[in-house]
């Protein structure tokens, strides 16, 4: 066949999909490797091994160097947790967003932010502390950390007008993420952001992204006493 730029990754996982679904691949099967995969499809490598990666990611199947790719005798079921914009989730309720800055620096990374992200000694980084809210309500307190070497660009954005949650969505992609949950009491300062009061229980949603192996951003989100966390498996 002659290679088509017709055909997308997305093309490819479809089919891959249904084969696996429907036992043409199944489970233990080895698959076809990917310069065959791609001849097949009329398509590049880079193609084919896209997704085969997302497929490996959704738990499909099990890529090992050397060993190729085979399906999962048992797929993994995950949840999945996309990286919302908090724009989004507030006017989803019908709320108007208003976002807010409240504090912008620029700081040689600390210690422990560089043993968490691996960065660098001195490495630079933007230092965010932002509000978020529904119909003039306190929604969420962000406290987010950027790698200037990850995303250069961000040096110039003031943050005035648009939080660092949307353009950093918007602006660079991500291949990795990484999320943890904890319920924590508000001491004084989140308690008079988010209004309430000293002590109450508030849900913490920590979250790192990476691009690649590169880590771009550690953010911090405090939500008030309500909120809702939604996923699916």
């Amino acid at each position: 066949m002659t290679r088509s730029e017709n055909v997308s990754y997305r093309d490819v996982k479809r089919v891959a999909t249904e084969r696996i679904l429907g036992g043409i691949w199944p489970p233990g099967s080895n698959l076809p490797s990917e310069v065959e995969l791609a001849k097949e499809f009329a398509c590049t490598r880079t193609t084919v091994n896209r997704a085969m990666r997302e497929l490996a990611e959704e738990g499909y199947l099990e890529r090992k160097r050397k060993a190729g790719t085979r399906v999962r005798t048992h797929p993994l079921r995950q949840a999945k947790l996309s990286i919302p914009l908090i724009k989004d989730e507030i006017e989803a309720t019908g709320a108007t967003y208003r976002y807010s800055l409240v504090s912008r620096n620029r700081l040689t990374a600390p210690d422990w932010l560089i043993a968490q992200l691996d960065l660098e000694p001195d490495a630079q980084v933007l230092h965010l502390n932002c509000m978020h809210y529904g119909d003039n309500r306190p929604f969420a307190f962000e406290d987010r950390w950027i790698n200037i070497a990850a995303v250069p660009d961000v040096e110039s954005v003031d943050f005035a007008a648009v939080g660092p949650n949307e353009w950093l969505v918007e602006t660079i992609p991500y291949t990795k993420a990484a999320f943890s949950f904890s319920a924590v009491n508000a001491d004084p300062r989140l308690a008079e952001f988010l209004g309430i009061q000293p002590g109450e229980p508030i849900l913490l949603a920590d979250r790192i992204t990476w691009l690649r192996s590169v880590p771009v951003t550690h953010a911090v989100f405090y939500y008030r006493p309500g909120y809702r966390l939604k996923t699916s498996i």
